[in-house]
């Protein structure tokens, strides 16, 4: 009991959700952080546009293999022992990319990096259910994806920047640097609520769970739509940020011009971020934030993707990520709803799932259809048409109070 009452006196909301943003932006940071080296990367290691593309798409494409389990361990074990886990991997993987001798060593970090990351982030929504009310919780899943939009940024606006001046050994040995230490002040601070009496009635109740327990998340209507929602949304987010360089480079952007766009437009998402799931809670209702988005981002993707006018880019990708960005912490939120509060983590696991999916399917399709073209305005098109379909989808979200789901543990009330 005194252990208990000494790591809640250093230990509280807030500090438990800013260790988790923190180590949850490395993770995104890692992940983006060659986009913007695409042709530096092909030069100095002599690798195709298509072997550079595995640096970016094997975070999606793990994440698709893993963010069930990841979703498992955490209803497990605790959020704390997954996003520990995660973070430990990210931190020795983060050194294995020092080693920059050849391009191989740069992918072996990338997929260590990548196995480690869906047991960070789909740690957030039992996070968020463990330490903040109902109301106060879109806005903490919000603090919490500022996390991962300042780690995109940095890696899009910072990384050419940084390799420019310190060169490319000297950036991943600060990568690295940053991430030990982000690790190792997670694993500090962030410990379950002592005060909720739920937590390890949630911990002991997922020990019986297998697979077969994620039939009633699929058979859930509303949380399948917000799952191919996911997909297509996150596909296209997942395609622009990985491609955006080459997109840009025909229209004269060059690769600290693209980086420093696509850094506007993560920046533009974490005030969005901080200001619109907010806004949502105290009106109720995410339904009309989700659906406008979508509906205006399509003619600010036109816009980014065939102007050439430097300064307008950079405002046009400040107000996309202000738009559309908010709409991840939104998706969170209401499966957190719909699925309740013992089974946050497989669903966010589930989300997370067919986002990234979404994502490697976008980014290869984008590749294949923009062909041998120096063009990439066949897969601007492409965008275009997920988010049409996201409009359509969003309209379809029933909001109001919803029945959480119920899971079948009879093998746990057998042996109690």
């Amino acid at each position: 009991m005194n252990a208990i009452a000494k790591r809640h006196r250093f230990t509280n909301r807030y500090t438990v959700l800013i260790s988790f943003t923190i180590l949850a932006g490395i993770s995104q940071m890692l992940w983006l952080n060659f986009a913007p080296l695409i042709t530096m990367l092909e030069t100095t290691y002599h690798v195709t546009e298509s072997d550079i593309n595995w640096l970016l798409i094997v975070f999606p494409l793990i994440y698709v293999l893993l963010s069930i389990h990841a979703g498992i361990v955490i209803d497990r074990k605790g959020y704390r022992f997954g996003i520990g886990i995660g973070g430990l991997l990210m931190a020795i993987f983060a050194c294995v990319r020092i080693l920059d001798y050849s391009f191989m060593w740069l992918l072996i970090g990338q997929i260590g990096i990548a196995i480690g990351q869906p047991y960070v982030i789909n740690g957030i929504s039992k996070l968020v259910v463990d330490w903040f009310g109902q109301k106060q919780q879109a806005m903490a899943t919000g603090v919490g994806t500022v996390g991962m939009f300042a780690g995109m940024a940095l890696a899009l606006a910072g990384t050419p920047m940084l390799v420019d001046k310190a060169g490319l050994q000297m950036t991943m040995v600060i990568f690295a640097v940053i991430t030990i230490v982000s690790a190792v002040f997670f694993a500090l601070v962030a410990y379950p609520n002592p005060l909720n009496k739920l937590n390890k009635l949630m911990t002991s109740e997922s020990a019986g769970i297998s697979w077969r327990d994620y039939i009633p998340l699929l058979r859930n209507r509303q949380l399948l739509l917000i799952s191919i929602i996911a997909l297509l949304a996150l596909g296209f987010f997942n395609g622009l940020t990985s491609w955006l360089e080459p997109i840009l480079k025909p229209n004269g952007m060059d690769a600290k011009e693209a980086g420093l766009i696509g850094g506007m437009l993560i920046i533009g998402g974490i005030v969005g971020s901080s200001i619109i799931p907010g806004i949502s809670d105290k009106l109720g209702t995410m339904k009309p934030f989700l659906w406008i988005s979508c509906l205006i981002s399509i003619g600010l993707v036109y816009l980014i993707c065939t102007m050439d006018q430097y300064t307008l880019l950079l405002i046009l990708g400040a107000v996309l990520g202000f738009i559309f960005l908010p709409g991840y912490a939104l998706l969170l939120s209401h499966t957190e709803r719909l699925a309740g509060e013992q089974h946050a983590g497989e669903a966010t696991g589930l989300i997370m799932l067919t986002g990234n999916l979404g994502g490697v399917l976008v980014i290869l399709a984008m590749q294949l259809v923009k062909g041998d073209r120096d063009s990439w305005i066949n897969s601007v098109y492409l965008m275009l048409g997920l988010l049409v379909l996201c409009v359509i989808l969003a309209l379809n979200i029933k909001e109001g109070r919803s029945t959480p789901l119920k899971m079948n543990h009879k093998r746990n009330t057998h042996t109690q």
